[in-house]
């Protein structure tokens, strides 16, 4: 008599540091979604000042993984769980960096990891960025792993910034051509986030520019490297809003690879 196993189905996961930050990858999810693939999203900060609460926040992204076949029971707020507010993530890396790895090893075979890319736009998603390679190099899914771009200011002047373009130092560029009826469904998922109203003032003339004249997604590799080198020359985003420095960031990113380091020896 034959007994037939079960069969495990596939996980795509998804780390955001803030509730929208899902914008710089719709397509992505879609695909992976299409492809039959469990997607499980996690955000690591509250998206909210210390001491705000972020529900509104965390409906809206909810409502908008929803429209793009997510299931709320694979979404996953890790920042509210940990406490750790908007723009506090660099203070926090050891207790996300365990959270990460223990929701990674929950997670059924595991096929593809997405992250923010490593481009000085906003320190949250820098630190995200590193605390996610290391620990998917811990895991032994660094080859799996994949940044996405959301903005930066690469050869930038004055207070412009660049938004959904890769740096191209981060390595080869697998751009994804997107249909222009998703980039209209996405530009009005981009207008779902009424709480960030004010931040989307300043974003969404960038994204719909960027559908019209590019229409892609863009993906990289990550590199445990790549997280000794600053992101791009010139001032990067969060430093010319006064948010973090460079030397900040890198300093931080070190002792919490050491200490990650010895612990695993």
């Amino acid at each position: 008599m034959l007994i037939e196993m079960p069969t495990v189905r596939s996980s795509a996961l998804f780390l955001f540091a803030h509730q929208d930050d899902e914008f710089g990858i719709f397509q992505r999810i879609m695909d992976e979604k299409r492809q039959g693939r469990r997607v499980l999203c996690a955000y690591l900060t509250t998206g909210v000042p210390s001491g705000v609460l972020s529900l509104r926040r965390n409906y809206e992204s909810l409502a908008v993984l929803a429209k793009l076949g997510v299931q709320d029971e694979d979404v996953f707020f890790a920042g509210h769980t940990l406490s750790i507010p908007d723009g506090g993530l660099l203070d926090h890396l050891e207790v996300a960096a365990d959270w990460i790895a223990l929701w990674i090893n929950d997670a059924q075979a595991v096929k593809a990891v997405y992250i923010p890319a490593w481009e000085g736009g906003h320190h949250d998603h820098d630190a995200l960025h590193g605390v996610s390679v290391s620990v998917a190099q811990e895991a032994g899914l660094i080859n799996t792993v994949r940044q996405f771009p959301l903005y930066n200011r690469y050869r930038c002047k004055g207070p412009f910034f660049r938004v959904l373009l890769p740096l191209p130092l981060n390595g080869d560029i697998e751009k994804i051509s997107l249909p222009w009826i998703n980039r209209l469904q996405f530009l009005r998922y981009c207008l779902s986030y009424p709480s960030q109203a004010t931040t989307w003032v300043g974003l969404f003339p960038f994204v719909l520019l960027h559908y019209i004249l590019y229409g892609t997604q863009a993906l990289q590799p990550v590199s445990r490297e790549r997280l000794y080198r600053r992101p791009h020359e010139g001032s990067l985003y969060y430093e010319r809003r006064q948010f973090c420095t460079w030397e900040k960031m890198s300093t931080r990113l070190l002792e919490f690879t050491e200490r990650r380091n010895g612990r695993a020896s």
